[in-house]
């Protein structure tokens, strides 16, 4: 009886200074850094003047998970992307899939509409059906028009309202150089792009739909049980290391372009060429523009997401401190050598009043070089603390003593 009697004491004593602890002054913002030595500046140089000497039109090397534009060359000159459209049309394929309202297995027929398409095909016959697999395949192999015009049928029940699909991503991602005519890039009046925009959507691509690299990185593969062979019409996932895809395109008047795509180190780099005069000239040049930026950059991934980093103190709530995780995994493009120059800044209230939520923000690291902010990432609360009132500390008393006496 007198151990109980002590516990009760002890758990009104505990409530007591809790209670007081809740009229306790709300504390200034705290800022905390740590780096080292700072060095010159740390990012792409962004040119509009054709610095590498290329002969191509157009072109454009930007880091695939942040946009950043490295190397810029005559980037929002609007020209015919011939079948370097099809990226945007694979975009809503995969979207269709991530909504659940096609699957890989799904089976897809051809119209006479989509088998009397010209250029880049497999033939599709009207009697036949291929699945939702198969034509990716067809479409990121051999770029083929048949099967992508199947498709935006399939999907949207005509080319036509697939097309406004299209037109609608286009703006919605700031494609503000793009107007789609067609699904597929055979040329049309009024059916235009940029090396800019075709980079902002072969992005979105990668970044949102991995898992297309399956099809944009096969270099020889058949359809129809072998009967109809397939070959890579970019080059490069053959002979350049790290390549990851994406899409060629050409005719007659368009001339010749390509956005390819590669990875290395952590690095991820897409490069757009349009309007080069040849075929060899497109890879000789998208090449160059992935070497240099290899050659001269690097990727800086700081925190990762829901990792945890620091904690704050919580005034009048029923736990004293909360944990503060990343928000988000995040990174920046660097010159080569300037990660050691990088300094970090947390950012943080020294407490903060209950009620806390999870994923309230309470602070935020920045990482800068010669204080300049190159990259930041809010720091947010990893649970739900309540606000200590009557009715949550006589729970919590009685939760403790119910413990206690067990």
């Amino acid at each position: 009886m007198k151990r109980k009697l002590m516990y009760m004491f002890l758990i009104f004593a505990i409530l007591g200074s809790v209670t007081f602890r809740t009229f306790a002054e709300e504390q200034d913002v705290h800022v905390w850094s740590e780096g080292l030595e700072n060095t010159n500046e740390t990012i792409a140089e962004i040119a509009d003047e054709n610095t590498l000497g290329l002969q191509s039109g157009s072109a454009i090397l930007i880091e695939q998970t942040t946009g950043q534009v490295i190397y810029s060359y005559n980037s929002h000159e609007q020209l015919r992307p011939a079948s370097v459209t099809k990226i945007m049309s694979i975009l809503l394929i995969m979207e269709q899939i991530e909504k659940g309202a096609l699957s890989y297995e799904d089976k897809v027929t051809c119209s006479s509409n989509a088998a009397a398409m010209g250029g880049s095909q497999i033939w599709l016959d009207t009697t036949e059906t291929l699945t939702v697999d198969e034509m990716l395949k067809a479409i990121c192999v051999a770029s083929a028009n048949d099967c992508v015009v199947a498709m935006a049928e399939h999907i949207a029940g005509t080319e036509e309202a697939f097309v406004q699909m299209m037109n609608d991503k286009a703006k919605e991602l700031g494609m503000n150089d793009t107007n789609f005519k067609n699904c597929h890039g055979i040329d049309e009046d009024g059916h235009v792009s940029s090396s800019y925009d075709i980079a902002l959507m072969s992005k979105e691509l990668l970044n949102k739909y991995p898992e297309i690299t399956k099809y944009t990185t096969i270099w020889i593969d058949s359809l129809r049980d072998g009967k109809s062979e397939l070959v890579n019409t970019n080059k490069l996932v053959r002979n350049y290391e790290g390549a990851t895809g994406l899409k060629t395109g050409s005719t007659s008047l368009a001339l010749y372009n390509l956005s390819a795509s590669a990875t290395r180190n952590g690095l991820n780099l897409i490069a757009v060429i349009m309007k080069a005069p040849s075929t060899k000239v497109r890879f000789e040049e998208a090449q160059k523009l992935l070497d240099y930026g290899f050659s001269n950059f690097q990727f800086k991934e700081f925190g990762i997401k829901d990792e945890v980093i620091s904690n704050v103190l919580v005034e009048k709530g029923l736990e004293d401190n909360v944990d503060l995780k990343f928000e988000n995994t995040s990174g920046v493009l660097i010159k080569k050598g300037e990660d050691k120059n990088i300094e970090q800044e947390m950012v943080l209230e020294q407490s903060v009043k209950a009620p806390v939520e999870e994923g309230q923000k309470l602070g935020e690291m920045k990482y800068k070089i010669q204080g300049e902010t190159i990259a930041s990432c809010n720091l947010v609360a990893t649970k739900n603390i309540e606000k200590i009132n009557f009715l949550t500390t006589t729970k919590n008393v009685y939760s403790t003593w119910l413990n206690l006496l067990r």
